[in-house]
């Protein structure tokens, strides 16, 4: 009897240490929350259609690398036609000679109205002294005859001043007449260079490593392809930056208070759920939101950044997240 009280106690002990044993497992699984997330680079450069000088507003796209290909700084992915661009310098080149002719020819007769004005002073002048000496020489001369040469030299003296004030006005037509070609041949000169140094703008390189995305033309609600316009302010494409990944995904708000920034997550591809890439909790969102009509549960957001770039990590790829909060 002793002997199978001993082994009924024996069994007794082992059954409540399994049982213990399980409910600890158990309890180890249930501390760690999963939730699925998205892979999205932490920083992306979009390219945009700005406005190119004062004449363009819409491109037309002749050359676009293959959406998902792999890029480099440096890297042509965009290229805008320039045949608008090339007509206009043409145009602004004959404008120019014709401009630059026409300033040539105004010096010319700018030149040419100032001698005769001038001539015109130097005969004023020579009558006007030799109607001064006629007055002088009257002195002796009965009174009407003072009168007269008087007079004639007062008329001299009017013509002098008039000839005189017509160049003088003559001198500020002309400069002003001047400035105004001057300007018209320098904003066509400005225009030209402004088209040329534009025309490197057209061919849009990217400044980042990464993959090309191509973005869709508002149009067609289809990614932009060769032929298709780009109006300025629209976002052609863009190149995330593989180099910092993370998840974009979220925790329960029964869960919120379990999860802190730095927290460690396990990250896993839901095409490899057997490799673990590490991570730690980088923002937790302020504001909770239901995740969708047909549930009441609600969510904050959570941002998850990788620790450790991995080719095989790509903007889109579906994953779960671990948070580790044992």
């Amino acid at each position: 009897m002793k002997q199978l009280a001993v082994i009924l106690l024996i069994a007794l002990l082992t059954a409540c240490s399994h049982s213990d044993d399980d409910l600890e497992g158990k309890a180890k699984k249930g501390k760690n929350i999963v939730e699925t997330g998205e892979l999205a680079a932490i920083s992306s450069q979009s390219f945009v259609l700005n406005r190119m000088g004062r004449r363009w507003w819409d491109m037309r796209i002749i050359g676009i690398l293959e959406h998902g290909e792999v890029v480099h700084a440096g890297d042509s992915i965009i290229q805008l036609d320039l045949t608008d661009v090339k007509k206009y310098v043409i145009d602004q080149e004959s404008q120019l000679e014709l401009q630059q002719a026409a300033l040539e020819k105004m010096i010319v007769n700018h030149d040419t109205k100032l001698n005769d004005l001038n001539a015109g002073i130097k005969n004023a002048q020579a009558s006007y002294d030799m109607k001064k000496t006629e007055l002088e020489a009257s002195r002796f001369e009965p009174v009407r005859i003072q009168q007269i040469k008087q007079l004639e030299f007062e008329q001299e003296k009017i013509r002098l001043a008039k000839e005189q004030k017509k160049m003088e006005l003559a001198r500020i037509i002309n400069a002003n007449e001047l400035k105004k070609q001057e300007i018209t041949v320098r904003q066509i000169q400005d225009d030209i260079r402004d088209a040329f140094n534009m025309m490197d703008k057209f061919t849009i390189r990217t400044p980042i490593d990464g993959i090309f995305q191509i973005a869709n033309n508002q149009r067609t609600n289809t990614m932009y392809k060769i032929g298709d316009v780009v109006s300025v302010n629209n976002r052609m494409a863009s190149v995330p930056d593989l180099t910092s990944i993370k998840v974009n995904t979220c925790i329960s708000e029964t869960d919120f208070l379990r999860i802190r920034e730095g927290l460690k997550v396990a990250v896993r591809l839901d095409a490899m759920p057997n490799v673990v890439f590490d991570g730690e909790i980088s923002y937790i969102g302020k504001f909770c939101y239901r995740r969708d009509s047909k549930t009441k549960q609600k969510t904050f957001d959570v941002e998850v950044k990788i620790l450790n770039n991995d080719l095989r990590l790509k903007p889109g790829m579906t994953v779960s997240c671990e948070y580790l909060t044992d």
